[in-house]
């Protein structure tokens, strides 16, 4: 019974075909980037507009108080107060969340294009018989990896991309 076993396995390990890709890469070689590009720049220039927004706003509320201050009761005076730190909360919050917005509208944009690269990806590992596909590029710790199973440029040439 092992035997029939280890022949099973044996026979299951030498059918496999392993191929790697590096999807940045070719993300980075991607025309369609630079209207990702584009956008983001916009809804970044969008934020900051937001931000000066509060800014102003914030600004002219100061001087009003300022102006007004000695002629305020002090209810007036610690209304004003409130209104103005509430107003302090609230723009060192959207600072804090700017760079996250901003990495979730990259995300939402780049996600088209990841999986544009997948199902080109997908064709061609069916196409080649690869049975699986490892992911390389800056985060991988591959000791080895062999460049004829390399599908990146197999990809780009899908997508229609001319490898450099």
């Amino acid at each position: 019974m092992s035997v029939v076993v280890l022949l099973v396995t044996a026979t299951s390990f030498a059918q496999s075909k392993v191929g790697t890709i590096d999807p940045d890469f070719i993300l980075a070689k991607m025309p369609e980037l630079t209207a990702v590009q584009t956008a983001l720049k916009e809804y970044n220039l969008d934020l900051e507009k937001q931000l000066k927004t509060k800014l102003d706003t914030y600004d002219t509320t100061l001087k009003a108080a300022n102006e007004k201050f000695d002629s305020m009761s002090d209810a007036d005076k610690v209304a004003k107060q409130e209104e103005l730190a509430g107003m302090e909360n609230d723009i060192a919050k959207f600072r804090q969340n700017g760079t996250q917005l901003v990495q979730l509208k990259q995300n939402e944009l780049v996600q088209p294009l990841y999986k544009k690269i997948g199902e080109a990806l997908n064709e061609i590992a069916k196409a080649q018989g690869y049975t699986q596909v490892l992911t390389v590029g800056n985060n991988t710790n591959l000791a080895y990896v062999d460049p004829a199973y390399d599908l990146t440029t197999a990809v780009m040439e899908k997508l229609g991309i001319k490898p450099e």
